[in-house]
């Protein structure tokens, strides 16, 4: 799957990291940053339905 972060959605919460850091890291100006662009790591599902603006879409 792939993953995207809409970085003008993205609060920089932290959420993404801390569920899945392998994927997500929080960069230098506070928002996420997708480390593996492409995954099948559960975590990155689970951190797209976490995010609570809905920044990270996932593409099958």
């Amino acid at each position: 799957m792939k993953v995207k972060v809409d970085t003008d959605a993205c609060i920089g919460c932290g959420v993404c990291e801390n569920l899945c850091p392998d994927v997500f890291q929080l960069g230098d100006d506070g928002k996420a940053k997708v480390l593996q662009p492409e995954t099948d790591l559960p975590c990155a599902k689970d951190a797209a339905d976490s995010c609570p603006t809905g920044a990270i879409s996932i593409e099958e």
